[in-house]
Parts: structure tokens; C-alpha cells; sequence
């Protein structure tokens, strides 16, 4: 896989994430995929993430996810600084966040590991 096809995928994904789209997003992920973010935890297995992903969009049903740039790095991954906005529903106030998303996909397309880290990693 080259970075474009990789840079095209990563596109997708968070297209899909801004549509909240979590059937289309589950078929994105290997089975045994993970998932590591600095906000909200580890999780290994596609079906995990899909749970967590799910339990996320409760949380932030408005979630939306700014990117300016795509950058391809080792191990066919593509890396991007992002911004969250969402309102907590648990909460009832407006977040934003901002962080660094790198993932990495398997030879044959699909996601096999993310990592969303804070800005200042």
C-alpha cells in the first residue's frame, strides 16, 4: 500500500466518524485490532472499540472532527493533528480538544492500530 491509498483511508475514517457511521466504521477495523487514546483508555478487539466508539457518540452526539492535513508515516500509517468539538451530554457544556491521531493500517486496507495522543506528546 502506498501513503496515498493510506492518507485516502485515514480520510474516510474520519469522514465516517464526523457521520457518526459506526456499522460503516466497524468494517474499517482487523478483528484484533487496537486502540489507544490519552483521553480515553486502551482497547483491544474490534468488537471493543466498536463499543467504546458507541458509547462515545452518546457522549458527544454532536461530535465533529476538524483536520487540515493528512501526513503519511512508517508502517503504513497516516498521522494528523485534529480538532474535537462536541457538547457532553453528561455535562451539558461544549468541548473542544485538540490532539495528534496516528493510524496504521494492515497491507490489505484495514485499520490495525490507533493511537490519539494530546497535544503536548
Amino acid at each position: 500500500m502506498d501513503t496515498n491509498q493510506s492518507i485516502e483511508l485515514a480520510k474516510n475514517y474520519v469522514t465516517l466518524s464526523n457521520d457518526h457511521n459506526l456499522p460503516l466504521i466497524q468494517l474499517l477495523f482487523a478483528d484484533d485490532a487496537t486502540y489507544h487514546s490519552a483521553y480515553f483508555g486502551e482497547y483491544k478487539s474490534s468488537a471493543a472499540i466498536h463499543t467504546m466508539m458507541a458509547s462515545f457518540f452518546v457522549c458527544f452526539p454532536d461530535a465533529h472532527w476538524e483536520v487540515a492535513e493528512y501526513r503519511g508515516i512508517e508502517d503504513n500509517g497516516v498521522e494528523f493533528n485534529f480538532a474535537m468539538t462536541g457538547m457532553d451530554t453528561s455535562s451539558g457544556e461544549q468541548v473542544k480538544r485538540q490532539g495528534l491521531e496516528r493510524i496504521y493500517f494492515t497491507p490489505d486496507g484495514l485499520i490495525k492500530h490507533i493511537a490519539v495522543l494530546k497535544p503536548h506528546n
